[in-house]
């Protein structure tokens, strides 16, 4: 009877408290664990080497070393592995001069052909973070025009960097491995 007229703050049991660490200590080992796994394309490279063949003894049968057949490579699972080190690239120009800016991406882009972008992480540069955002956001929309085989299915993210260049974008290219 007495809980029933009582003021104030509920209790907090410990009990609930202990379930909601050990779920949030859970949480931490699986993406620790997540983070730690190797890179399976690179892993896959790796042993696609075939290895050298043992030389014959004078004993063993040089058919038995003949008839031996090649051991299939593994094909790699799970997700691709990106770089650590970002590719920095930067373009200046209008953001309604779509075509030089387009130019300006394939042009710095150009050593890198070949590789698929991971991550694309841009930084529109203004005084004014809706403006230096939404160059960002233009810049971005602009990378599939550029290189369309490089930027497929890229995850891409504007910011804004607080420099007075207000015609200017940073990107910085995470590529996948391998």
């Amino acid at each position: 009877m007495r809980d029933r007229f009582r003021t104030g703050r509920p209790r907090v049991r410990s009990a609930h408290l202990a379930g909601w660490l050990f779920a949030d200590l859970l949480l931490v080992l699986a993406l620790v664990a997540m983070g730690d796994q190797g890179d399976p394309v690179a892993a896959a490279r790796a042993t696609a080497t075939p290895a050298p063949a043992p030389a014959a003894t004078a004993t063993a049968d040089a058919s038995a070393t003949a008839s031996e057949t090649p051991r299939p490579t593994p094909t790699p699972t799970g997700p691709r592995g990106v770089e650590h080190d970002a590719v920095t690239v930067d373009v200046t120009g209008d953001s309604s001069d779509t075509a030089g800016l387009v130019a300006q991406i394939r042009a710095a882009t150009e050593r890198y052909a070949g590789r698929q972008a991971a991550v694309v992480l841009t930084f529109g540069s203004n005084r004014d973070p809706g403006a230096g955002q939404a160059y960002a956001h233009t810049v971005n929309g602009l990378l599939a025009q550029a290189r369309p085989e490089m930027f497929r299915g890229t995850t891409t993210r504007d910011f804004i960097s607080l420099t007075d260049n207000p015609r200017h974008a940073s990107l910085e290219i995470y590529f996948y491995t391998g």
